[in-house]
């Protein structure tokens, strides 16, 4: 009885020790995200959440497939550090066919453990633009030689230590450089040319992966499920607002609801909307390469705005704002790719609605505040009414349905017409509504 005890405890010892020490298998499944869009902050943060959570499950592999025209070099060079950090291999696929890896995205390309491009795909064009965080700046030579050499040093150093072609990259920089999938093949910037995921993994099948930190793993991939990991809701509101032009239609949009609000105080939902939408849009260009000239044009074109109500230059200040303002946005946003760039037909289709209708409310402000008030006590002003007796100089007059006490500069006889000039307080100040000759008219006369 003992002894068969003993060799429990010991079998079950011996379990435990097996569970605590020894590795644990990685889950029989890839992780899989789709890339399909410019490279910026919000995509940063995905792919970095991505290997996160495929370390926590022990998932074999990261397979991000890309189709992207470039990006912010910041958000680049985080993406590729999170890359060759990740303790789980990172496959790059660009797919499917028609998709590209310009810019920025042949540097996550060569910086993959795995690189792939489907049929019909092509990579490069990396030829940096000078951007310095959230500013573009004018370079000269000296500056631009140094940002491209700074850039084909990043691109030498992964190209190198994932053993692919250093020259051929390289040119992809210095030269901007675009290869087709078979170009690529041929040139050693890729590992594979694949159909689909399937077909990739039953090329990589049993064949060593060298990691960036020099170590030899073998995946076995075919066969294994692939889980779709998606966008939390917060990065796909997020990644949607960093489309420029998407930033500056809330831009104005909040603007235009701030004007409405300073034009009818305490109207409230107008105010509100206004400091969320331009809070949004601050939020995004504040992530995005921002010209803040431009905001000051922007700025100009409701100046523009306000004063054409004013000086009334039948359309000449509107078109000046409008102007100004479709200018402000296409040079909002100064990005290294087209696709990060406000276009052309939305700066129109927000700058020429939004000038003609804040010119319009700003007219109908104007004209409003110079018109005659027609209610309360300063609506009496004006108004014709009777004398209910003589008036020498004060006396009772009886205008728009009620007796009032009244003063006259000069006696008004009973049942003349009076016309009120001034309240002040409960008494009316009254002239006399005289004929042509100077005399008083008398009730009943028109």
């Amino acid at each position: 009885m003992k002894s068969s005890f003993v060799v429990r405890v010991a079998l079950y010892a011996a379990g435990l020790f097996t569970l605590l020490i020894l590795p644990t298998p990685s889950s029989a499944e890839v992780l899989k995200i789709v890339l399909n869009d410019t490279i910026q902050p919000i995509t940063e943060e995905y792919i970095g959440r991505a290997i996160a959570e495929a370390h926590t499950r022990n998932a074999q592999a990261v397979l991000i497939e890309i189709n992207t025209p470039g990006g912010l070099v910041s958000s680049t060079r985080d993406i590729i550090e999170k890359i060759t950090a990740s303790p789980v291999p990172v496959i790059v696929y660009v797919a499917p066919t028609g998709s590209r890896a310009g810019s920025a995205g042949i540097f996550i390309l060569e910086a993959a453990d795995v690189a792939a491009m489907a049929p019909g795909t092509n990579a490069g064009a990396a030829h940096p633009v000078a951007l310095l965080g959230p500013l573009s700046v004018k370079t000269d030579d000296e500056m631009k030689q140094k940002i491209e050499n700074d850039s084909a040093a990043l691109m030498r150093s992964v190209t190198a230590q994932r053993g692919r072609n250093v020259e051929a990259a390289e040119s992809a920089v210095r030269q901007s450089k675009a290869f087709t999938e078979q170009e690529a093949l041929s040139g050693k910037l890729i590992d594979y040319v694949a159909m689909s995921d399937d077909d990739l993994f039953r090329q990589m099948q049993g064949k060593p992966i060298k990691r960036f930190d020099g170590t030899i793993v073998t995946l076995e991939l075919a066969g294994q499920a692939i889980k779709p990991f998606e966008m939390t809701l917060k990065q796909r509101i997020l990644d949607y607002m960093m489309d420029p032009n998407i930033a500056f239609a809330l831009l104005a949009i909040g603007m235009l609801a701030l004007y409405v609000e300073f034009n009818h105080p305490g109207a409230v939902v107008p105010g509100t909307v206004g400091v969320v939408f331009i809070l949004l849009a601050a939020f995004a260009l504040n992530l995005l390469p921002t010209r803040f000239a431009a905001l000051a044009l922007i700025a100009g074109a409701f100046a523009l705005f306000a004063l054409e109500a004013k000086f009334v230059t039948h359309g000449v200040l509107t078109t000046g704002g409008i102007v100004l303002l479709t200018l402000g946005g296409l040079l909002l946003v100064d990005s290294p790719v087209p696709e990060m760039r406000v276009r052309l037909v939305t700066a129109l289709a927000v700058s020429v609605p939004l000038g003609l209708i804040t010119a319009f409310l700003m007219t109908l402000a104007v004209r409003a505040r110079h018109n005659k008030v027609v209610t309360g006590i300063e609506g009496l002003i004006g108004e014709v009414g009777t004398a209910q007796g003589v008036l020498a100089p004060g006396g009772k007059v009886f205008v728009h349905g009620e007796i009032w006490n009244a003063i006259s500069s000069s006696p008004i006889p009973a049942g003349s017409k009076v016309v009120v000039q001034k309240v002040d307080g409960l008494e009316l100040r009254v002239a006399p509504v005289t004929t042509p000759d100077g005399s008083p008219v008398p009730t009943g006369v028109s």
